[in-house]
């Protein structure tokens, strides 16, 4: 495998994930940021990503002398052969992707990029992109490539490096053929397209994904209604490989940096080219609801009243794993509760800031202390291991809304607890 002197732009989930791992690959990487502080907390081996393997990856790139941290794009892309822009693409004014970072970066590299560079987009960015980076960068030696990134948080590095594809597209196929080359080592499938095509796939898979999910939340509520276990029905649906096991668990809605900002730009994508994409629209609005059922579940466990109620929330990120608070369904769970004057106080291993409407507190026995309900909203292995004994003697309450299915359901029933879940009959009060 060649070499490469790879400059990467952006040193958030994405870029810095994108930095070390083609580090690892043998790759000569310069990650930019324009966050000073950042910068010297990398360059001093500090990650505040919480990833697994990504902070030894750092290390290991740093020590090896192929990674290497810098202020500003301008001084990463000196003799850069290809530049990675992986920018923050948020959720604009009604919900199209905000392309400002990407935009202020290409006029600003415009200038300074060496003859022959290949500028790659890997932010998840709208068809066309691609187009109006090469517009922006007016350079005919430059080519433009989309490779979007399918990385999940908490398994991000393993995604990386163990790939199910990588998605290459350019209108140059020259170009595309360099930036599939970079991951050859990977030995992973390789699809190769168009500019557009390839700045679609991330919003159809996302999509795709968050419709799946919305799909097996609204099966749960049917089968609490007649009567069936939706773990039960969702192994009968998996072992169908049409369908398969993943994203049919149900949740309190789906969050996180990715499928909230893509179904919304997504619906955005569609409206400007006149297509009604009302599939996508409703999986928003199932969303929502979902996160609305949830709380009606919790104002039934403490009487049909909110307002002054005591409410032990277990779980802050989007999922188990990280730290990510971004669109979280916890946090839209407990802004709801909030909002009818419930008094929460919320525990989560990884976030520990103060945040609005909430108590957080450093420990799950002082999150349900006192509570006259408990609701677990996100999956911590360590919440299936707690003495549940010890906890329903500090609770005022007698259930625990576990909406992830993650708990023990013999250990909360020994303690004395009713546990209430998503997708089941709810059980008789605990005795």
């Amino acid at each position: 495998m060649f070499v490469r002197r790879i400059a990467v732009v952006g040193t958030g989930y994405v870029g810095l994930t994108t930095g070390a791992c083609l580090a690892s690959l043998g790759h000569r990487v310069v990650c930019a940021d324009v966050d000073a502080l950042k910068v010297a907390r990398l360059r001093a081996g500090q990650v505040d990503i919480l990833e697994p393997g990504l902070t030894e990856l750092v290390a290991e790139g740093r020590a090896a002398g192929r990674l290497e941290f810098v202020e500003g794009a301008r001084a990463a892309v000196a003799d850069a052969e290809v530049v990675f822009l992986c920018l923050p693409t948020p959720m604009g004014a009604g919900g199209a992707a905000d392309l400002s970072a990407v935009e202020s970066v290409a006029r600003d590299l415009r200038a300074v990029l060496p003859y022959g560079t290949v500028v790659v987009c890997k932010s998840t960015v709208p068809v066309g992109t691609s187009t109006r980076v090469a517009e922006l960068l007016g350079r005919e030696d430059v080519a433009v490539v989309s490779n979007p990134e399918f990385l999940r948080e908490g398994s991000a590095v393993r995604d990386f490096l163990h790939p199910d594809r990588i998605v290459v597209g350019s209108d140059s196929p020259t170009a595309a053929e360099r930036v599939a080359a970079l991951f050859a080592k990977l030995g992973a499938p390789t699809v190769l397209m168009d500019a557009a095509s390839a700045e679609l796939v991330k919003y159809a898979a996302n999509c795709f994904l968050a419709m799946k999910l919305s799909y097996v939340n609204a099966i749960a509520e049917l089968c609490e209604l007649v009567g069936a276990d939706v773990s039960a029905v969702t192994d009968g649906m998996g072992h169908d490989r049409r369908i398969g096991q993943s994203f049919l668990k149900p949740g309190p809605g789906w969050g996180g940096s990715c499928l909230p900002k893509d179904t919304h730009a997504m619906v955005r994508i569609a409206e400007s080219v006149g297509v009604d994409f009302g599939l996508v629209r409703s999986t928003i609005e199932a969303n929502r609801r979902q996160q609305r059922r949830v709380v009606d579940k919790v104002r039934d466990a403490v009487g049909g009243v909110l307002a002054g109620a005591r409410i032990g929330v277990l779980g802050l990120a989007f999922k188990a794993g990280t730290n990510d608070l971004r669109d979280s369904p916890a946090l839209a769970v407990a802004e709801l509760l909030a909002l009818e004057g419930a008094t929460l106080t919320a525990y989560d291993p990884e976030v520990r800031r103060p945040l609005p409407g909430m108590t957080v507190v450093e420990d799950a026995y002082l999150a349900v202390r006192d509570a006259d309900a408990v609701v677990l909203l996100t999956e911590w292995p360590e919440f299936r291991t707690l003495d549940w004994g010890r906890a329903a003697a500090l609770m005022s309450g007698s259930v625990v809304l576990d909406t992830r299915d993650h708990l023990d359901v013999d250990a909360l029933r020994r303690a004395g607890l009713a546990r209430h879940g998503l997708g089941r009959r709810q059980p008789a009060a605990a005795g």
